[in-house]
C-alpha cells in the first residue's frame, strides 16, 4: 500500500473530496508538472561508443588538420631538431608535436602552457594533434624558450608558402605600429624620484641587517666554536639585497635612457645649425653627460624592457611597439618587428629593409601613415625610389601655416620646396590620393584580426623574447591566410 492510500485508510481526510489521477507507464510528467510530457533520454551512465581512431574524431579541413600537415610536409624542422645533441637523459617530446599543439594554439589565441596542457586533455583538437599525449604545462614552456629563434624561421618559412602560392603580389604594402600590451604589472613599477628615495632606505636597513647578522655569528661562534658554518644570508637580507640590485639596474636603465636622448636631441640640432663632425659628436657627448631623468620616468620590474604607452583607447599601461608591413593583394604580413619606440619615426628605414631581405625585391608602392614622416624617412625614401625604382606615400599630417599646399597642385614644383611639402603636393593628386586611400584598408584590419584572434598581448618579457613572439604571431597570421586561400582556390 502506497501513502497515499493509507492516509485515506487512516480516514486523516475526506476521500471524496480527492479525485486520484493514474500516472503513464513510462512515468514522464508534462510541462505544467503534469504526467504527459516528453524528454529527450538521459542515461548518464550510459556506454559512449568511441571511434577506434583519432583520424575520426575531426571533420575534414579542420584547422589541425591543416596544421598537422603543415608540420609534417611543408615545414624545414631542422633548426628544432638539431639542438638535440645529447643521447643521455629522458627522451624528450617530439618536436612535430610540440609544434602542433604551439603553433595551433597561437593561431586560435590559446597560448598560455597551462591552458595548453589544459586543451590537450579537454579539446579534441588537441588531443588529436598530440596523439593523446598531453605534455604538462613545463615542457611547453620550456621548448617554447628553448626555440624562440626557431619560431621566428617559421615566419620567414609561412612567408615562403604564402609568396609561393601567389598570394603576395607587391603592388601595395602598407606600414603601420600598433601597441602590443607587455606582460608587466602596473603595481610592480616605480618612478626615478620613488627610486632614489627607496634606495636610501634599503641601504639603511641592509647595513643595519648584516651588524645584526655579525653580531649573531659572534654569539653562535661563543657558543658552538669558530669552526661551524655561519656565513649563510638571512632571508630578509638577501630579499633585500635583490630589491637594491634590481632598483639599482631600473635607475642605471632610466639614466642611459635620459643620456641617449638628450645626446640624439643635441646632435640633431648642431646637424641642423651646420656644424661639423667633430662639433656634432662633442655636442652629443656634453648633452649626454649632464642629462638628468625626469623624476616621473618609471620602470617596471616585471618586465624592465616594457614602456608606458598610451593605447588608442586613451588609456595607459606597459606595452610594446609592434610594427608590419603588409601586402595589399591578400593581407598577408612581409615584415614584422617589435620595439621599445612610443612612435613610429625610427621604424621606417629598419622595416623597408627587412621587407627587401625577405621577398629579395621592393613593391612598386609603400603607403605609410604620418607617424612615420620626417624629414630624415622623406630623405631615404627619394633615395630607395631612385635606387629601387619603388614609390613612397607617406602622409605628412598637418603643414604650418607658412607653407600653405594647393588642393590641387599643377606646373612644376618650386626648387624651394622641401622633402615634406613634396610629398604632401604628390598626396594632393589624383593617383596620390586613390593609393593613399588603400592603407588603412590593408594593414588595419590586420592587427584587428590578431587581436580577435590570437590576442593583442604578449606572454614572455623581455624585449628580445618580445621581438620572437611577435613574429611567431605574425606567422600565425600568415599561414591562417594560407589555408583560407588554398580552401578557395581548390573549389
Amino acid at each position: 500500500m502506497d501513502t497515499f492510500s493509507s492516509h485515506l485508510s487512516d480516514g486523516l481526510f475526506d476521500a471524496g473530496l480527492v479525485e486520484r489521477v493514474e500516472a503513464p507507464a513510462d512515468g514522464r510528467m508534462d510541462a505544467n508538472g503534469g504526467v504527459r510530457k516528453r524528454f529527450k533520454d538521459f542515461e548518464p551512465d550510459a556506454v559512449m561508443l568511441v571511434p577506434p581512431s583519432l583520424e575520426e574524431w575531426l571533420p575534414e579541413g579542420h584547422l589541425a588538420r591543416f596544421i598537422a600537415e603543415l608540420v609534417e610536409n611543408e615545414l624545414d624542422l631542422t633548426f628544432f631538431y638539431k639542438s638535440y645533441a645529447k643521447a643521455k637523459g629522458q627522451p624528450p617530446y617530439d618536436p612535430r608535436l610540440m609544434l602542433r599543439v604551439l603553433i595551433y594554439g597561437y593561431c586560435t589565441g590559446v597560448r598560455s602552457s597551462r591552458a595548453i596542457e589544459r586543451a590537450c586533455t579537454d579539446m579534441v583538437s588537441f588531443r588529436w594533434l598530440s596523439a593523446q599525449q598531453g605534455p604538462d604545462f613545463r615542457s611547453i614552456g620550456r621548448f617554447r624558450e628553448r626555440h624562440l629563434a626557431a619560431f621566428a624561421n617559421v615566419f620567414l618559412q609561412a612567408l615562403e608558402l604564402c609568396q609561393a602560392a601567389g598570394m603576395v603580389k607587391l603592388g601595395k604594402v602598407a606600414l603601420d605600429g600598433t601597441k602590443v600590451r607587455a606582460n608587466a604589472s602596473k603595481h610592480k613599477a616605480m618612478s626615478y624620484a620613488r627610486m632614489s628615495e627607496k634606495q636610501k632606505v634599503l641601504a639603511q636597513e641592509i647595513s643595519d641587517l648584516m651588524a645584526e647578522a655579525k653580531t649573531v655569528d659572534a654569539n653562535e661562534d661563543a657558543k658552538f666554536g669558530p669552526g661551524t658554518r655561519g656565513d649563510e644570508l638571512p632571508v630578509e637580507l638577501a630579499n633585500r639585497r635583490a630589491r637594491a640590485a634590481a632598483m639599482a639596474a631600473a635607475k642605471a636603465s632610466i639614466e642611459e635612457e635620459a643620456a641617449a636622448k638628450a645626446r640624439t636631441d643635441a646632435e640633431e640640432k648642431a646637424t641642423k645649425r651646420g656644424d661639423d663632425d667633430d662639433d656634432i659628436t662633442a655636442a652629443g657627448d656634453k648633452a649626454a653627460a649632464e642629462a638628468e631623468p625626469k623624476p616621473t620616468a618609471q620602470r617596471n620590474f616585471t618586465d624592465p624592457d616594457a614602456r608606458i604607452m598610451k593605447r588608442a583607447d586613451g588609456s595607459f599601461s606597459y606595452n610594446y611597439n609592434g610594427q608590419a608591413a603588409v601586402d595589399g593583394y591578400r593581407q598577408v604580413i612581409v615584415a614584422a618587428e617589435m620595439n621599445q619606440g612610443t612612435n613610429d619615426y625610427g621604424q621606417l628605414v629598419p622595416m623597408v629593409e627587412q621587407t627587401l631581405q625577405n621577398l629579395g625585391q621592393m613593391p612598386r608602392q609603400w603607403l605609410a601613415d604620418t607617424g612615420y614622416c620626417s624629414t630624415a624617412n622623406l630623405d631615404h625614401a627619394r633615395e630607395l625610389e631612385t635606387v629601387h625604382g619603388t614609390e613612397f606615400f607617406i602622409s605628412t599630417g598637418r603643414m604650418k601655416h607658412s607653407t600653405p599646399i594647393p588642393e590641387s597642385p599643377r606646373g612644376r614644383i618650386p626648387a624651394t620646396t622641401t622633402v615634406v611639402g613634396r610629398m604632401a603636393r604628390k598626396l594632393k593628386t589624383k593617383p596620390g590620393k586613390k593609393a593613399y586611400a588603400r592603407r588603412k584598408a590593408i594593414v588595419e584590419p590586420v592587427f584587428g584580426q590578431i587581436h580577435t584572434r590570437q590576442g593583442k598581448h604578449l606572454l614572455l618579457r623581455g624585449l628580445e623574447k618580445a621581438q620572437l613572439e611577435w613574429k611567431l604571431l605574425a606567422a600565425c597570421h600568415n599561414l591562417m591566410k594560407l589555408r583560407s586561400y588554398r580552401a578557395e582556390t581548390a573549389t
